[in-house]
């Protein structure tokens, strides 16, 4: 079995940046915001909920070219420092204001994290006798960027209906990326599988032909 490689896609660009190495752990908070008001004669007070706060994801990234006698591991630094930069040509048609993409953060099968980019910080370790950097560590921090359980038919599979259009799998693609572009929720990929008789998310390949069905 090949290993899975974690990565980020850039869904502006759909540019997608495979880490070299996958981090040995990542984690995920969660906050609550609780208000509480004190009541005459009791110990405890009373607690209002006021709201769920969004989950966040921390995860350190290795990424080093060592092996490469022309490596600079800056190339794909550069790549994820786009994920951190305003995007002049995606403003909001109401404010006229832009800002970075979010991004779509992949490992395994079927687990995505539509976030974005809140902290980044890089720690160049190694470098060649020239000076050039070919191994940095990165800490990235993500913030979620929708509520997985707000989506309706999270489980399409008893909403498609047979597609009527094909697409060609490209480089890099996978089922929770295309069903973002097709669909506006990467959450939607089983929908498509299930139209193509497709059991391992991860075997698509390049040049196969997808069917998109028509999500109701």
């Amino acid at each position: 079995m090949s290993l899975t490689k974690a990565s980020l896609t850039n869904l502006y660009t759909n540019e997608k940046v495979d880490c070299l190495f996958n981090p040995t752990e990542y984690t995920i908070q969660k906050t609550n915001n609780w208000q509480s008001k004190p009541v005459v004669g009791r110990n405890v007070p009373k607690m209002d909920f006021t709201g769920g706060g969004a989950r966040t994801l921390t995860v350190e990234l290795m990424f080093d070219v060592y092996e490469d006698p022309a490596g600079d591991v800056r190339t794909h630094i550069d790549k994820l420092n786009k994920l951190t930069l305003v995007e002049p040509s995606k403003k909001n048609t109401k404010t006229e204001k832009a800002r970075p993409p979010f991004v779509l953060f992949e490992w395994g099968q079927n687990w995505h994290f539509k976030a974005a980019v809140t902290q980044m910080s890089v720690r160049f370790t190694l470098f060649r006798s020239n000076g050039v950097p070919v191994r940095a560590m990165v800490n990235l921090s993500l913030q979620e960027a929708e509520d997985e359980t707000e989506k309706p038919g999270t489980n399409p599979t008893s909403h498609a209906e047979p597609g009527l259009r094909r697409r060609l799998v490209k480089p890099r693609d996978s089922l929770a990326l295309i069903a973002f572009q097709e669909f506006g929720d990467p959450g939607r990929w089983r929908a498509i599988a299930d139209a193509n008789g497709i059991e391992d998310p991860l075997a698509i390949s390049p040049g196969q032909v997808l069917a998109i069905p028509r999500i109701r």
